[in-house]
């Protein structure tokens, strides 16, 4: 029998089929043996009387940090304050999601406590201006129908820093969830892990995952070119560069640099890829 996982805790996999039976089920041995433990959001093969899962079917993708697989769209939810907006965690994300060719959403959260939107409204408008859709959500505006279409008919993400909201909209777009939250830590000034697996939860005909809450996630991209293809305003000028493998750091006659300096690519964006740049600099050189 087909189903897919929808939740994996301590070794125990939760299917649905596709009548919406529920079965609770382990992995045969052998997938230990091959180092292959099935996900959430993997379809498998599984023996409803055995309770044992037998097959994993081929993957179009998957995420180690958070662990799931088969995504159609991930929505990155970041907060605008408690905590501030991070714009470095959020191009990083950006770009690994990029790179597995997954549909991008971004939600930012708690609008309601900007006192001042001039400058989010100049970040809201760039991110929209190269393609990605943003959704805007307060306390007194929550934009739940708009993504409850977004989630029907496909398997979603959500990740974000702990303490943006992410379990808060679930609650929104699905009463029934009732998902523990809870408020940021002073002391530390990010988010107190609420989630603490993966898990899908259904809406309409589609399925999302709340994940535990994360601060940073590496790159596991070949080479630096790569990386660069990911900041999809840099790909789509790139052409314009001098050289044909251009990474817009050193180079002269570089169209990407050209652009941040006239104002059509924010400074923010250049300046975490540089960083970014960097990093994978040095893990690809300790790799190798």
């Amino acid at each position: 029998m087909k189903g897919l996982i929808i939740k994996a805790i301590s070794g125990e996999y939760t299917i649905v089929d596709k009548e919406n039976r529920i079965y609770v089920t382990k992995p045969r041995g052998l997938f230990r043996i091959k180092d292959a433990s099935p996900k959430v959001g993997d379809w498998v093969e599984f023996d409803p009387k055995q309770k044992i899962i037998l097959k994993i079917y081929p993957r179009c993708n998957e995420l180690n940090r958070p662990t799931i697989a088969n995504i159609d769209k991930a929505f990155l939810i970041f907060s605008v304050k408690e905590p501030d907006l991070n714009l470095n965690l959020l191009d990083r994300l950006i770009a690994i999601v990029e790179y597995l060719d997954i549909e991008i959403i971004l939600v930012f959260t708690k609008i309601d406590l900007l006192s001042e939107q001039k400058e989010f409204s100049l970040i809201n408008d760039y991110y929209r201006s190269i393609g990605y859709k943003t959704y805007l959500s307060g306390l007194d505006s929550v934009p739940i129908v708009d993504l409850q279409a977004e989630i029907n008919h496909h398997i979603s993400v959500l990740a974000g820093q702990s303490g943006t909201g992410k379990s808060t909209l679930l609650n929104y777009l699905d009463h029934s969830f009732q998902l523990k939250t809870d408020t940021i830590s002073l002391a530390l000034g990010r988010g107190k892990h609420t989630t603490r697996h993966v898990e899908l939860l259904c809406i309409e005909d589609g399925w999302i995952a709340d994940t535990p809450g994360f601060g940073n996630v590496d790159f596991d991209f070949p080479d630096l070119l790569t990386l660069s293809h990911c900041f999809r305003e840099f790909f789509a000028n790139a052409d314009r560069c001098k050289y044909s493998r251009c990474l817009h750091i050193d180079e002269p006659g570089c169209a990407v640099k050209n652009m941040v300096n006239t104002g059509e690519i924010i400074k923010s964006r250049y300046q975490n890829y540089h960083l970014f740049h960097q990093e994978l600099k040095e893990l690809l050189k300790n790799k190798y």
